[in-house]
């Protein structure tokens, strides 16, 4: 008999119901207590919607700026020219260029999380790195494309998130790290949970938010009840 969790995860989980549903502060509590590994484990919340992901019109995708931000360094370069560039440089984007960026993207680099640009090095963008980045090409709905690309890059250093659906209809991002606390991470929930709400699609019909999610990088998954969730939306 094999088992799949280790004896840390299984004797975590044994100190709740995982079927309970709970309010927010409740199972941001369970989750802290549960991130006992040896490391700052990182809070995320998985949250399933009642849209069709297969429907264009039931799509859901934007960013939300969390207010305590992600407790991680993320690693941003930026396509840009010029003036641009040096703004890009100034606002902390960890490597900047236009032709040579794109260069060494081609050539194998990926020590980047986000890629972001201005739109005059779109179409450059597309017919070189379509393929490579895949997931992380710059887009307007992101945010990651933009005139104001200084702007752009500090957002993303103080802990702006994309979420988007994924096929089976859920999203799924981060929230924080285990080392923050109680309020900081509600704050960050509840700001998601508002963000995702306002951008619920005119086209989904029925319960729209079906299940919410939250776990540690090693932890059980502990529920948060939907009815439950205070939003401002």
């Amino acid at each position: 008999m094999t088992h799949a969790h280790g004896k840390r995860f299984r004797a975590v989980a044994s100190n709740f119901d995982a079927k309970t549903m709970f309010s927010t502060p409740e199972a941001i509590s369970l989750v802290k207590k549960n991130a006992n590994a040896k490391f700052n484990e990182t809070i995320e919340a998985h949250i399933r919607l009642g849209v069709d992901p297969k429907k264009s019109d039931q799509n859901v995708r934007g960013t939300v700026l969390l207010p305590h931000g992600t407790g991680r360094t993320v690693r941003v370069i930026a396509f840009a020219k010029g003036d641009l560039a040096r703004a890009a440089q100034e606002a902390g984007a960890d490597h900047v260029g236009d032709a040579d960026l794109i260069e060494k993207v081609k050539g194998g680099f990926t020590e980047f999380d986000v890629a972001v640009a201005t739109p005059d090095m779109m179409a450059a963008i597309g017919k070189e790195l379509g393929r490579i980045l895949a997931q992380k090409m710059p887009n307007p709905k992101a945010g990651t494309v933009s005139a104001n690309i200084a702007g752009a890059i500090k957002d993303i250093k103080a802990g702006k998130v994309e979420f988007r659906l994924d096929k089976s209809g859920i999203i799924h991002t981060i929230v924080g790290k285990a080392s923050f606390d109680e309020k900081q991470l509600a704050d960050n929930v509840n700001t998601l949970m508002d963000a995702i709400v306002r951008a619920k699609p005119a086209a989904a019909k029925g319960t729209y938010l079906k299940s919410i999610t939250l776990t540690s990088t090693m932890g059980p998954g502990v529920k948060v009840d939907p009815n439950r969730v205070k939003v401002t939306a």
